[in-house]
Formats: structure tokens, sequence, C-alpha cells
């Protein structure tokens, strides 16, 4: 299971195994057991077909792996090892549901037993079904409650079901038993920073990058950079998502922090190198290309941003492609054609304070007050407090 829980010593070693049914009476497995004397031999030969399933899977010959275990299966439907191994092959074959039941069976014969619970809590995790794999994970700490493997997935688990109290208790029992252990440090660095903590997660992700300065994972560069993007403190994210590119001059991630912290410092024209590198990549990318739409219309180049709003609505609608259309009208002093296109997008999404911004100010610019005071109230009749509308409204009673 590569990082996961290695198998029980009497496997590895070449034991004999435990909890294994023997039925004399079937006579050989596929013809490589002949007919059975004794138990013991019949044991023997299942423990070696097991272990070589083991083998085989470690291997990536998932196939010849369940040739193993299901010849062990004909003999003895209820062998623990065999039903494991089917569940773990069906797992490293994508199919969750089928590993769910061999874990389910194995567990209604073998109740407690940690290989199938440890795979049974990662196939519900696989299916995004976050709440059964803690509580089987739960089962498992009940008889190894110092797994820091487990651990880490349970806090994993809770983060990702956004139970932020129970995921923090957990990583930081992690951190105690022991204190640079990577899942828990960058688990906390991801559960600070869905929960908007950016100067806790950046703690964390710093305390990363000083565990290994000189070859750090490049998710932990594009991770601090993001900290300081969303702190707004563009100029060091625009250091570390530099560092990030110097690895992976394609690092979708990286040249998207660049192309928003220059955008947040006004810098719009060097924003566009990195939104049209990302284009270079991945031409039909319709935020990327309205944003670029955006950077376009901020440096006073209408028609690159009229085109570059268009090829984003030609993969499909978009309210923001659409408000930036209509920007460039108004700019350009073709208010009807601005006031109808905002007219439509506020009948879409009446809630968004920006479109009747926008609207107001076409009639503003039209020098009809009173009819930009009518669009902001219609706003403010919803029982919605904004500071920028209230602002608006100010300006048009002063």
């Amino acid at each position: 299971m590569g990082d996961e829980l290695e198998r029980n010593s009497d496997l590895e070693s070449g034991g004999k195994l435990p909890n294994t049914r023997v039925n004399p009476g079937l006579g050989g497995i596929g013809g490589s057991l002949g007919v059975v004397e004794n138990e013991d031999q019949e044991i023997e030969e299942i423990s070696e077909l097991s272990k070589r399933g083991y083998q085989l899977l470690k291997e990536d010959r998932v196939a010849d792996a369940v040739d193993c275990f299901n010849k062990i299966l004909s003999v003895d439907d209820n062998n623990n090892y065999a039903l494991v191994g089917m569940g773990d092959a069906s797992r490293k074959r994508g199919n969750f549901r089928d590993a769910v039941n061999y874990y389910q069976r194995c567990l209604a014969c073998h109740p407690g037993n940690n290989y199938a619970l440890f795979g049974l809590a990662d196939c519900y995790k696989a299916l995004n079904q976050y709440h059964k794999a803690i509580e089987i994970w739960e089962q498992y700490l009940q008889h190894d409650d110092k797994n820091i493997t487990v651990l880490t997935r349970v806090a994993d688990a809770y983060r990702k079901v956004r139970d932020f109290k129970h995921s923090k208790t957990i990583y930081l029992q992690v951190l105690e038993m022991e204190a640079w252990n990577p899942y828990a440090i960058i688990g906390l660095g991801h559960l600070h920073y869905d929960f908007k903590e950016y100067r806790d997660a950046l703690f964390y992700w710093e305390k990363m990058l000083e565990s290994n300065k000189d070859n750090v994972d490049i998710r932990v560069l594009t991770s601090i950079g993001n900290c300081h993007r969303k702190l707004k403190t563009f100029e060091n994210g625009i250091d570390y998502f530099e560092k990030a590119l110097r690895r992976d001059p394609y690092n979708f991630y990286a040249l998207f922090g660049l192309a928003d912290c220059y955008r947040g410092m006004n810098q719009q024209h060097r924003s566009l190198e990195y939104w049209n590198r990302i284009l270079e990549q991945d031409p039909r990318n319709k935020v990327i290309l309205t944003r670029a739409g955006d950077a376009y219309r901020s440096i006073g180049d209408y028609d690159q941003a009229v085109d570059y709003y268009q090829r984003a609505l030609n993969i499909e609608f978009d309210t923001y492609a659409v408000l930036g259309l209509a920007i460039v009208a108004k700019a350009l002093s073709k208010y009807e054609e601005a006031i109808a296109s905002l007219r439509r997008l506020i009948q879409q999404d009446p809630k968004n304070y920006r479109l009747y911004l926008e609207l107001a100010d076409c009639f503003f610019r039209k020098s009809e007050r009173y009819k930009a005071l009518e669009v902001l109230e219609e706003f403010q009749k919803q029982g919605i407090r904004n500071t920028y509308i209230l602002d608006f409204i100010e300006k048009l009673k002063a």
C-alpha cells in the first residue's frame, strides 16, 4: 500500500496464516494444489499463494494477483488475506465500490481487521464519503491510536467536511508525536487557508519551507504565494511564484499567482504576460480570457479587450465577459448598448451590487441623475447594505 500499513508480520515472514478455514474435501485449487492429505499442507499452500498475491500487487501485476486471491477464495471464501487482497486490487484499479464490498465481506467474518478497515476508509475517502471514512478510521484507531498515517487521514477528512476544531486537534496531536511530520504541517496550512486564516496558514507553509529549503515541493512555494496574494502583500507573493516558475515554467498556479499579483498591484500590462502564457497552454480557459480582457480594458486597449471577451463568450455564457463588454461600451460612450446589457445581467443576478453601480454610472454620465438614483434604490429594496452603493447615493444627492 505504499506509505500505508505493512502486512501482518506472519505473512511477510512466510508463517502460517491465522483465520484460514481449511476444507480438504475441495481438492486442488486450479490444478496448483493436489488433493490435500493434511490441513497443514493446504494452509502452507494458501500462505504461499497469499504472499505471492501481495508481491504481485506491489509489482502492479494486478490481474496476476487477482488470480492468486481467487484461487484461495475458491477453497476458503472467507479468507481474510484474500478478501483484503481483492479489495486492494480493486482499489488499485480505481474500482472503489467493488473494493468496498470485499473489505466489508472481510469485516463481516473478521471484525476489527486493521487492513480491511484501512482499505475501506480509503475507499470512502476516494468516493468523497468523508463522514463514512472518518467513522471507519476511528474504528481503526480503537486498535492503534498512535498510527500517524491514520491520524493524518482522519484530520484530512475532518478538514474536507469543514470541521475545523477536530481537524486541527488531530493534526496537532500528530505534531506532538512527530514535530516535523510533513502531512500534518501541510494539512494545517490547508486547514487555515480554507478558513481564510491566511497568516496562520502562512506560518505552517513557512515551517514546511524551513524544514526542507533545498528541495521543497513546488506546491509549498505556490501556497505561500497564495497566502501573500490573499493578504494583499503582493510583492512578497511574487517572489515565491517566481521561484516556483523557475522550477516549472508552465506551472498554472505560479502563472496565475503572478498575473493576479500584478493585477492587485495595478500593473495590468505585466499581468497580461502571465494571462497570455496560461492561454498559450489552455486557449479555451474562459476565466483567464475574461481576466485578460479586463487587463486590456484597464490599459485602454478596447479592441483587444472586446476580442478576449468575445472569445470567452464563444465558449459559453459568462457574466463577467458580458459585464466587461458593457464597461467597454460605456467607456466609448455607447450608453444605450451598455444599459441594455447591464439590465439583462441584473435580471439574471439581482444581488450583484457591481451591476447596479455600472448601470447607475451610465445614467450619471448621461446626466440622468434621477434614473441613476432609481437604480441604486432598486438595489437597496433588497435589504442589502453596501458601502459602494451608499457612497454613490450620497454623491448623487450632493
